[in-house]
């Protein structure tokens, strides 16, 4: 009976030891993945900024510039790409909406983000774009892989359509949730105008009938939980500038927008709470079940070898007969 039970438990050693590393490393790759269906918003501000005024073409300082950012995912869309992607693929509509201090739209620009539901690497159909341009993205955008790295990774900048290198910094603390420090800085680059103008009747193609040019620089700054890839905090120093061309009035260049862009305050705690969350479910799957298997296999491989040895134990002797005393011949 004790041989039956330690076979029991050894089978039982040897599949969760099998089942920690399949868990880790086969399992977690293709479990983990950003849900078609997503949807997200994101609310910035840029507290005391310089902002053109388009009726005298003079910028402007101002109490503050809302930037509105929403990310919402295309089930339909996705589902189509899938069929000829041949992997899970999350289709993201987003949408930047730039409001001045009097509730004004400055600009809105839209775009159309595709990528691998596992890996967040771009995958390249029909209406990947920005701002109605057809692009093709290289590196990721908005959010780092699953177990981020670090490392330097390539970042695509929507205004620029460029991408361009994002520098780890270093580990930080950020509320309580450790997080990697990324960096990038977009130098002065010359850019499209927004479809959309902030004045009715100006368009880019008047406006480029001028002469008059757009240029952009930015600071690009975040904060990344590891673990899911998630950023948890971002900021931007964010400068344009129109220059040149009869539009101007003879100016060589003038400030379209400056200012520190940031979080605002109430969705910097819904966004750490969030990813805590989401925190917890990976160290499930990647740290805890793993080496918790494996702890258990290593109990039941004990208990086996333990019930083994008693049962080759060899019993106490049994006790014998007192010998009866040979007769003796005289």
């Amino acid at each position: 009976m004790r041989r039956k039970a330690g076979l029991v438990l050894l089978a039982l050693a040897v599949f969760f030891a099998a089942l920690s590393p399949l868990l880790r490393w086969y399992a977690f790759p293709r479990l983990a993945k950003i849900p078609a269906n997503q949807y997200q918003d994101m609310v910035l501000e840029a507290k005391d900024a310089t902002l053109l005024d388009y009726g005298t073409m003079k910028a402007r300082k101002v109490p503050e510039v809302t930037i509105v950012q929403t990310l919402k995912g295309n089930v339909e869309e996705s589902e189509k790409i899938e069929k000829t992607a041949g992997r899970d693929v999350v289709v993201w509509d987003g949408l930047s909406y730039v409001v001045g201090p009097d509730g004004k739209m400055v600009s809105k620009i839209p775009e159309r983000y595709i990528f691998d539901a596992h890996t967040q690497e771009p995958v390249h159909a029909t209406g990947e774009m920005v701002d109605g341009d057809p692009v093709k993205r290289q590196g990721i955008e908005f959010k780092w892989p699953f177990l981020t790295e670090k490392r330097d990774y390539e970042y695509f900048d929507a205004q620029a359509r460029v991408t361009a290198p994002i520098h780890y910094k270093g580990t930080q603390n950020f509320r309580g949730v450790d997080v990697y420090y990324f960096e990038q800085t977009i130098p002065w680059t010359k850019v499209r105008f927004p479809k959309t103008m902030p004045v009715e009747g100006i368009t880019p193609e008047s406006v480029a009938k001028t002469g008059t040019t757009r240029w952009y620089t930015t600071v690009r700054k975040f904060w990344v939980e590891p673990l899911t890839g998630a950023p948890v905090y971002g900021e931007e120093i964010h400068k344009e500038e129109l220059r040149g061309g009869t539009l101007l009035g003879g100016r060589e260049k003038v400030t379209a927008f400056a200012g520190h862009v940031k979080m605002r305050e109430d969705y910097i705690d819904s966004t750490v709470a969030l990813v805590k969350s989401n925190r917890t479910l990976v160290l499930l799957m990647t740290s805890y079940l793993p080496w918790g298997f494996l702890a258990l296999a290593l109990v039941l491989l004990s208990l086996s070898l333990y019930l083994e040895a008693r049962g080759r134990r060899p019993g106490d002797p049994r006790p014998t007969k007192d010998a009866e005393p040979e007769p003796v011949n005289a």
